[in-house]
Parts: structure tokens; C-alpha cells; sequence
């Protein structure tokens, strides 16, 4: 007999970043389906979903909603790092953990998150450091006024700025905006090196599109001289840019086509978001099978177990070690133009050899 067990899904289906979310709900419930007919398992996961339509306003009581009429005590999703603050609290109050599967700005470790996709030292510092020997060290950078944006740009600056480069410009838009005239004539009159885009959503597709088009007007601004490099974009959100999205440089732990995700090498998945979601909940499953209640244990005691280290999540801060692809968009696919294997989340960047290949200065001990 299988134990029944309900877990949260808490994704957007319509609104500015319903692609994005659509596609981790896409992995979710994939691996529901594949966890419920594993006979290797003894669970069956019963999915309690909740859709917030890309309202910052609904997700707090939306997993609260879960949490208390429910007997669920995870809940995978959230999109944006705001999102994801918001249900902390109420997770807190409960003792229930978010599966988080979505690339995030770091400098976060919560005893109540999981977080399956990559951190800054997977994702933005190799794309950097990659990029700068191949088209140099300035840069203009826009974001999505929240969190995401604020900090992304932040460490981009910091490392930007560290390696003798400059920021050319830094800018914002509210998520769901695309009033972006102003970037474009921001980036025409100080043309840097490469743009970095922290955009989300119709905000990022806006910008896109009118970024191809200035490239069409001034040759300069096309992917061979000033790229458009991102660590969010991935192939859930192609289709919508068309021949905009042409030449964008993205950084990530899976592109399709590659040799699958950590633990599910033979499973193809369509982005790295539908990859992360099905590995969270696929993890959760294995560290809930075989071990009666243990759907109502602590996070810290089911990350203390060898399943939790062999899927390669850091018992400490809770983080999820990931290969570092960078790819470019050529032919409406992503082809993979570097990739290093598996690197250990440092989402406080206190660990210099966790970035793959960053050129740091050589010290010289003084006597």
C-alpha cells in the first residue's frame, strides 16, 4: 500500500512570467506523474495547486492557504526572488519548505528553502569572466526593479568593476513594463562591450526585440561585438522572441540537448526550469520514500541523509551543486559554447575556487 502524500504547487499560469512558470509547473508535474509509477517508490504524491496569476499579493496566502487546509508540508514553487520572500514567514510559522527551482541572486540560505537551481557562482560570475576576454570589461546593465535585478546588477558591478572594467549605465523597469525606449538610447549613445539582462518576463521580450532592431540600424549592436548575455532566459521563452532571442548569450546548469540533469541523465527535459522543478520534486520523493512520517520530519534531518548528498545538496546551506553551461541562441536553440561539470553552491560568495576559470590577481608575499 503506498502512502499518500500531498505536496504544494505554487506557480503562476497567466501574467507577465507565466512562460517561465509554466515551465517549472511542466517539470513538476512530470516527475509527479513518474514518482507515482516508480515501483522503486512506496509514495504517491497528491499535488495541491494553487495558481497566483503573477500577483506578488497571492502567493503569501496562497501557501498559507496550503499549509493550513492541507496536510502538505512542501511546496514547490515561486518564481521570482520576491515571491519567494514573501511565503518565508508563513513557511516559518508552519514548518513547511519551499522547493525553489528557479536561478536566484544568492546571499540567501533559509532553513525552510530548498534551492535546486543555480546561485550567482553557477551562473553569473563564469558568464562574466567568460566574457570578458572575448569582447571586453564594459558593460551596460538593466534589470527588473525587485530583488533579482538590484542584486544581480549589484555583483555584476562588484565583479565588473574588480576585474578594471566600467558600468556603463544601469537601469530598471518595473516587472511586466516595456516602456524601454530609454535603455535603448542609453545603450546606442554609451555603447558598451556586452549588456547584461536581468529583465524578466515581457519586460526581457520587450528589450530584446527592440535591441534586435538597433542592431539592425547600427551594426555594432549585434551579438559578434555587443552580445545580450543573461542568466535567466532559457528555451521556455524562444518561441515568443523569435528571431529576437538570435545571438543572446545565457548561462545555466542544462540546456536541451545536452546529457540530462543531475541524477536523470537519459531524461530530456525543455529548459533548465522544467529540469530543476522535475529534480526537486523527484529529490523530495526519494527522501520521503521508504520512511514512514517522514513527510512531517525537519528539513535539517532530511538533508542529513546519503540521498540528500548523492543528489547533491548541501546539508549546510541547502544549495544544489551544478554543472555551469554557457550557451547561444543560434537557429532558435541554445548551443553550448562551454561547460564545466558539477560546482558547489556559494551563495554568499565567500570561496574564490568555486568560480570555474575567474582570473583572480596574483598576490605576491611581501617580506
Amino acid at each position: 500500500m503506498r502512502r499518500r502524500i500531498e505536496i504544494g504547487i505554487l506557480y503562476s499560469r497567466q501574467g507577465s512570467y507565466a512562460l517561465m512558470s509554466e515551465a517549472c509547473y511542466t517539470g513538476a508535474m512530470n516527475a509527479i506523474a513518474q514518482v507515482n509509477d516508480d515501483p522503486a517508490l512506496d509514495i504517491e504524491l497528491v499535488p495541491v495547486e494553487r495558481d497566483p496569476k503573477c500577483s506578488i499579493d497571492l502567493y503569501q496566502p496562497l501557501c498559507a492557504e496550503i499549509l493550513r487546509d492541507t496536510s502538505a508540508r512542501h511546496v514547490v514553487g515561486c518564481m521570482t526572488s520576491w515571491s519567494r520572500k514573501e511565503v518565508i514567514p508563513g513557511l516559518e510559522r508552519a514548518g513547511g519548505t519551499l522547493w525553489y527551482a528557479t536561478p536566484y541572486e544568492g546571499f540567501e540560505a533559509s532553513d525552510h528553502v530548498v534551492y535546486t537551481h543555480a546561485c550567482p557562482n553557477q551562473h553569473l560570475l563564469p558568464l562574466l569572466h567568460w566574457a570578458f576576454d572575448r569582447y571586453g570589461r564594459s558593460a551596460f546593465l538593466t534589470g527588473s526593479n525587485y530583488i533579482w535585478g538590484w542584486e544581480m546588477n549589484r555583483v555584476a558591478r562588484d565583479v565588473i568593476t574588480a576585474a578594471k572594467g566600467e558600468v556603463l549605465g544601469e537601469r530598471y523597469l518595473p516587472i511586466g513594463d516595456t516602456a524601454i525606449d530609454h535603455m535603448i538610447d542609453e545603450i546606442r549613445a554609451s555603447r558598451p562591450n556586452f549588456i547584461v539582462n536581468s529583465l524578466i518576463g515581457s519586460s526581457s521580450y520587450a528589450f530584446l526585440r527592440a535591441y534586435a532592431e538597433l542592431g539592425r540600424q547600427d551594426s555594432y549592436f549585434r551579438a559578434d561585438t555587443c552580445p545580450v548575455l543573461s542568466c535567466n532566459l532559457t528555451e521556455c521563452e524562444l518561441e515568443e522572441l523569435g528571431e529576437a532571442a538570435e545571438g543572446l548569450i545565457s548561462a545555466g546548469p542544462y540546456f536541451r540537448g545536452q546529457v540530462g540533469w543531475p541524477d536523470h541523465p537519459k531524461q530530456d527535459f525543455g529548459s533548465s526550469l522544467e529540469a530543476s522543478a522535475f529534480f526537486a520534486v523527484y529529490t523530495l520523493a526519494g527522501l520521503l520514500s521508504r520512511s514512514p512520517q517522514a513527510e512531517t520530519a525537519g528539513l535539517a534531518d532530511l538533508l542529513a541523509s546519503s540521498e540528500a548528498a548523492k543528489a547533491g545538496i548541501d546539508a549546510e546551506t541547502h544549495h544544489t551543486a551544478l554543472p555551469v553551461l554557457i550557451a547561444q541562441v543560434e537557429g532558435g536553440k541554445f548551443d553550448v559554447l562551454e561547460k564545466w561539470p558539477a560546482l558547489a553552491a556559494d551563495p554568499y560568495l565567500s570561496r574564490r575556487s568555486r568560480v570555474p576559470y575567474a582570473r583572480w590577481p596574483n598576490l605576491t608575499v611581501v617580506k
